[in-house]
């Protein structure tokens, strides 16, 4: 039964992986026995997580790289190839945020949200599909979708957008990449601390109001959402594609 969960010398994509959740899901993985391959926007802050992922023990490579552009995107997956790399895992958790009130959302803003958080998730996963479907191995995809992803909040309209395509993106490639068996999920955490979402952590009484709608409590900790990160990165989640998991301490089932 162990064996399902083993993770043991694969190799995952972990975009965005500098800081926050993609960094945490980044050592979670290496910790399980997974080798690595980091992308973000900062490379002195890729340099320092590779370091402490080689220290784990296990091969990581890193690369600067903007998954915003999509030129960019399909030059990072043509690296990998010529580098002979053949990631079993992507993990796709590059995105933003603004907060604004929608009536002053202007072209600038609302493209900066949506070609990072969708048209990148979009187009890495068909990279990372092509790629092996030409050489017949199996993958899962993770995308990390949000809250928003099932409703809406009020002054994030672009993000919401974005985080709502991810789960339709989820559930439309599932359904047709699993003859390549490729599968396709989503995770979607509730309310985690990083340096994206501080700006709300700042405010009290909104920690308040926040922690009164989570039945559980208690604001999310990076390691609620290592367990189900490996679960749908091994072979114990072979049967499991086209689904949203949302990590929130029961938010969504209370509203």
């Amino acid at each position: 039964m162990n064996n399902l969960f083993k993770i043991n010398n694969k190799l995952a994509i972990v975009t965005g992986s500098s800081r926050g959740i993609g960094k945490s899901l980044a050592l979670a993985l290496a910790n399980s026995g997974c080798d690595l391959i980091l992308t973000a926007r900062s490379k002195n802050e890729l340099k320092e997580v590779n370091t402490e992922i080689e220290r784990i023990g296990r091969r990581c490579w890193y690369f600067e790289t903007d998954f915003a552009d999509v030129n960019k995107i399909k030059e990072f997956y043509k690296n990998l190839s010529n580098k002979r790399l053949f990631p079993d895992i992507l993990i796709n958790n590059a995105g933003t945020e603004e907060v604004k009130p929608s009536l002053e959302v202007d072209e600038k803003l609302w493209d900066k949200i949506i070609d990072t958080n969708l048209k990148g998730a979009f187009f890495s996963s068909q990279c990372f599909a092509l790629q092996l479907k030409n050489i017949n191995k199996p993958g899962s995809i993770i995308n990390l979708g949000s809250l928003s992803s099932s409703i809406g909040i009020p002054t994030a309209t672009a993000y919401t957008s974005s985080k709502s395509g991810i789960l339709g993106m989820t559930k439309a490639l599932s359904a047709e990449w699993a003859n390549y068996n490729i599968r396709v999920n989503s995770i979607a955490p509730g309310y985690f601390r990083t340096s994206l979402t501080e700006v709300f952590y700042s405010d009290e009484n909104w920690q308040k109001t926040m922690l009164d709608k989570i039945p559980m409590k208690r604001f999310g900790k990076m390691e609620d959402l290592y367990g189900i990160t490996i679960l749908l990165a091994s072979d114990a989640s072979s049967y499991i594609t086209g689904q949203i998991f949302y990590i929130d301490g029961g938010f969504i089932s209370s509203i």
